[in-house]
């Protein structure tokens, strides 16, 4: 059944500068970037509403937008992609522009707003909020949430489903009865007027704060976002609950909460409680970290057909994300596959040194039905989602792709690394996916093989039976 989740926010035009870097200004020590292309696509609560799109989820955005150029190119963009619902809008469009070479930002400007809304049509807007399932506030201080007829209409949605508040410091505070407000723990640390930089009193912690800014803002939960620490939920009557995040090396953090709060509207738009929202969250954010933030996002190539997706699995980032993002910065994609059953020691030695041979690895992995036609019936023991979900948790691993067919040639022709990586144990048989590795100008690596570590072996010594139990 569909979903619909109403946004309601700030929006403004991100805009990439792409360039290249060979010489230094004559006349200043600073290099000479030689534009190569302009790459524009919708930030704040534009970029919140387009991470909350699937496939079975309708999203309306509610948001002032300028009436200049810049804002019908922004508007142009969000209808493509969701049903924009226009407020009037005091000023130009607010633009960040980020001058970007080899996958780095040097330099960021902004201009435009401040993005105020003027006069808004209130009945549009309630008809709006009428039809959601969840309502999502991504505040981005430009005055939408101080505007007291859409704070008025906000109270009443929150009052009669779930509303979720991404607050900004310079915004409106969230509405009394919001279901679950996200902020990051400096957010939250100004919000209580405790410096975020102290750590030694107790109400300074991200557990402390979220159970005071819970009660300061008469919301039903408020989850702390502390980065790669995870987050810290607190809810009434209940001590707060920490959700740790998963290990990600590198990566890079923009934006990372606009998608912690997407996931947690799209999770309650489809029947989670709270606890397990935030740990979707909290997952979707690390995975989105890991895959090169917005920046790896607006970088994304086309979104492949829906049966192309499904093969991919459900595990993220997905691998076209991950290579998008290498490819983007000049590096080198690895790629190993295969059952991975049980993940052992000699499992573990091939990744990491796999993953030292370039700057991502990803694990192209054989789903169930490859695994049972190549190993029998009786395999595979962990299920595909589950043997993804211990793969990803692994610091060596960027990505995982399933793929359904019995050798991965096919899942190698769409991926295309620079670099295939075997263990060992393949050494003097022919690799089947050699030559179309070669074929693109790839290289083919074997690795060094632990003896006397495999799944088989390991399901061999265990005994054949379970021994009688009896109750008394």
């Amino acid at each position: 059944m569909s979903r619909r989740i109403v946004v309601v926010g700030d929006v403004l035009l991100d805009r990439d500068l792409l360039g290249t870097v060979q010489r230094v200004c004559p006349d200043a020590p600073v290099p000479v970037v030689d534009v190569t292309g302009v790459r524009e696509s919708p930030g704040g609560a534009g970029l919140t509403a387009l991470l909350c799109t699937a496939a079975d989820t309708e999203v309306v955005l509610v948001a002032p937008v300028a009436a200049d150029d810049a804002g019908a190119r922004l508007a142009r963009l969000l209808r493509a992609e969701v049903e924009l619902v226009a407020l009037p809008h005091a000023g130009g469009t607010r633009r960040k522009t980020r001058v970007r070479c080899a996958g780095q930002s040097l330099l960021r400007l902004d201009d435009g707003g401040p993005g105020t809304p003027v006069d808004p049509p209130l009945s549009l807007v309630s008809a709006a909020l009428a039809g959601a399932d969840v309502v999502l506030v991504a505040d981005y201080g430009g005055g939408t949430t101080h505007h007291a007829g859409l704070r008025a209409l906000l109270a009443e949605a929150a009052a009669r489903r779930p509303l979720v508040w991404d607050p900004h410091p310079r915004g409106g505070a969230p509405v009394p009865g919001t279901a679950l407000v996200t902020p990051n723990r400096a957010e939250a640390a100004h919000a209580c007027a405790v410096p975020s930089t102290s750590t030694a009193a107790p109400s300074s912690t991200p557990d402390a704060l979220a159970v005071a800014l819970r009660t300061q803002w008469q919301a039903r939960a408020v989850c702390v976002t502390a980065g790669s620490d995870g987050a810290y939920l607190a809810l009434s009557a209940s001590e707060p609950m920490y959700v740790p995040a998963p290990v990600v090396a590198g990566g890079d953090p923009c934006g990372a909460g606009d998608r912690f709060a997407a996931s947690a509207a799209l999770s309650l738009a489809h029947g989670a409680v709270l606890s397990e929202a935030v740990v979707d969250a909290v997952a979707d954010a690390s995975a989105w970290v890991r895959a090169g933030g917005a920046a790896g996002y607006r970088a994304r190539p086309p979104q492949p057909p829906a049966a192309d997706a499904a093969g991919l699995g459900p595990v993220q980032p997905t691998a076209a994300e991950v290579v998008a993002r290498v490819r983007a910065r000049g590096g080198t994609v690895v790629a190993t596959g295969g059952c991975f059953d049980l993940v052992h020691a000699g499992h573990v030695a091939c990744l990491e040194a796999a993953r030292r041979l370039g700057d991502a690895l990803v694990v192209l992995l054989n789903s169930d039905e490859s695994v049972r036609r190549l190993k029998g019936p009786s395999r595979p023991v962990v299920t595909q989602d589950d043997r993804a979900r211990v793969l990803q948790s692994l610091a060596s691993v960027d990505a995982v792709a399933v793929f359904t067919e019995d050798d991965p040639r096919a899942a190698l022709a769409q991926l295309r690394p620079d670099v295939w990586a075997k263990g060992g144990d393949y050494g003097g048989t022919p690799l089947p996916e050699t030559a179309l590795v070669r074929s693109w100008g790839g290289r083919v690596v074997l690795l060094p093989y632990l003896d006397g570590r495999s799944t088989t072996a390991l399901l061999a010594a265990q005994p054949s039976s379970q021994p009688n139990l009896e109750v008394s």
